[in-house]
């Protein structure tokens, strides 16, 4: 007998376990094939693309160079935060990963088959450059709305680990990305990895977008938006809207308490459950450009060591972290979201310094082991916590923006501009004590955050209003 996930008082269609499966496998799907994509692009940033699309300028500055096109995606992330958001609060969270599931697949295809420098000249950058706004675009709601809709359909009790499975998408397509770049850097010779082997990556995400929107035909919406008390026939009604019905209700008990409920989401102050969550989206998003995008390309182009040690330490770590992610999720069920957080940060900001004194060591054994700790502690792990805690921070009606919008701000003020701030800092300096200052003002950041920040373990994801 399958296990009925919705109320029994809800008006929603009861949703059982297989339809919690179903949206569980594209939760994982979809966000696997977007940190696919964006992985995919941030080591090829770091390995190639200086040489194929910035071939004019020192090593360095073409690193810069490809590190400043990764960044730009996170800028149109933000307009596709803002679009989808929006939309998948006001007509549902299904339709929405429809659409972007498909712009980022068909984006990062077209990556490709993208013509280098070499052949086209200045168009080779700026096509690239358009196309990462495109699956940028796409990808700014994508990790968020696979986020709402797993953590809506989940029991309150399980809600933290089912939550993480999310993660173990964004771990999955890391883990991809890196195996086939650490394969092709292994089997290829360094002119067939820049004339035709770095696009064999961007081409095969094509299969995982056909059976990611194959999948997702089939999904049911999401009960919590089913429920809400501001959803009339599938549409979120305005504020306007909202008005006019309430001055039509006769005042039945039933109607009264639904327009309290209501009222008192449309008149909460907004603003500090997301700078909360904006804090706690720091330490992960900011150690996440610094371990997972920079030190591969600064272990193999300031530090010289072999290109497969970074590839291979990333690949490493992802593994590790199929076990690292459901035991966080686990456990902050268990024993509360805050108390992980003040944990996890904690020990990331201790980590920072040895971390950097491993990776400098020039060892390729240490480096390897400082990268898959760095990675599965200040990254991973905080993500696994990310994604239940910040779509419980958020009421029902604006959950859908608030957490794109915090993932995205967070995204382009830690995760883009923390690389190429990361690569100048230490161009300028020439020494690696920026990287590891870096990481602990990161987990700093997520450290306060959590000690002023509310419990919300267990929250009752229908209502409307936010949790501070």
């Amino acid at each position: 007998m399958t296990e009925s996930i919705a109320p029994p008082t809800t008006r929603a269609e009861s949703r059982t376990t297989k339809d919690l499966a179903k949206v569980a496998v594209s939760g994982w799907l979809g966000t696997a094939m977007e940190f696919m994509d964006f992985q995919l692009y941030s080591l090829a940033a770091a390995i190639v693309f200086n040489k194929i699309f910035f071939p004019d300028v020192s090593p360095v500055i073409g690193l810069i160079a490809a590190m400043a096109t990764y960044g730009v995606g996170y800028v149109a992330r933000l307009v596709g935060a803002i679009y989808f958001g929006r939309m998948g609060d006001r007509i549902g969270r299904k339709k929405v990963l429809f659409i972007t599931i498909a712009l980022m697949g068909a984006s990062t295809t077209l990556i490709g088959v993208l013509p280098t420098y070499a052949m086209i000249g200045i168009w080779a950058p700026i096509l690239l450059v358009a196309l990462r706004l495109i699956q940028g675009f796409g990808a700014g709601a994508e990790i968020a709305g696979a986020t709402v809709m797993l953590a809506e359909y989940a029991p309150a009790r399980r809600r933290g680990l089912i939550s993480s499975l999310v993660c173990l998408g964004t771990n999955s397509g890391t883990l991809a990305a890196s195996a086939l770049w650490a394969i092709l850097v292994a089997v290829l010779s360094e002119d067939q990895l820049l004339s035709w082997g770095w696009r064999l990556p961007f081409l095969a995400s094509f299969l995982l977008m056909i059976f990611a929107v194959w999948i997702r035909r089939s999904l049911k919406e999401s009960p919590v938006f089913e429920q809400r008390t501001d959803v009339v026939d599938g549409v979120a009604l305005s504020k306007e809207e909202i008005a006019k019905r309430d001055a039509k209700l006769e005042a039945a008990a039933a109607a009264a308490a639904g327009t309290s409920t209501i009222e008192a989401a449309l008149h909460q102050r907004k603003g500090k459950a997301f700078l909360i969550a904006l804090g706690l989206r720091f330490g992960q998003a900011g150690n996440s450009g610094l371990v997972q995008t920079f030190l591969v390309g600064y272990l193999a182009t300031v530090l010289l060591v072999d290109k497969t040690v970074g590839t291979s330490a990333i690949m490493y770590g992802s593994l590790l972290g199929f076990i690292t992610i459901p035991i966080m999720g686990f456990l902050g069920d268990r024993f509360g979201r805050r108390p992980l957080y003040l944990a996890l940060s904690t020990l990331t900001a201790l980590f920072a310094i040895p971390m950097m004194l491993m990776v400098t060591s020039g060892n390729t054994a240490v480096i390897t082991i400082a990268m898959v700790i760095g990675l599965n502690l200040g990254v991973l792990s905080l993500f696994a916590m990310e994604s239940v805690t910040m779509a419980e921070f958020f009421g029902a009606r604006t959950r859908f923006t608030q957490l794109a919008l915090a993932k995205e701000i967070g995204g382009i003020l830690a995760t883009a501009i923390g690389p190429l701030l990361a690569a100048t800092l230490t161009a300028v300096t020439g020494h690696w004590w920026p990287l590891a200052a870096m990481l602990v003002g990161y987990s700093l950041i997520t450290l306060v955050s959590a000690v002023v920040g509310p419990e919300v373990r267990g929250r009752d994801m229908v209502r409307l209003e936010d949790a501070v």
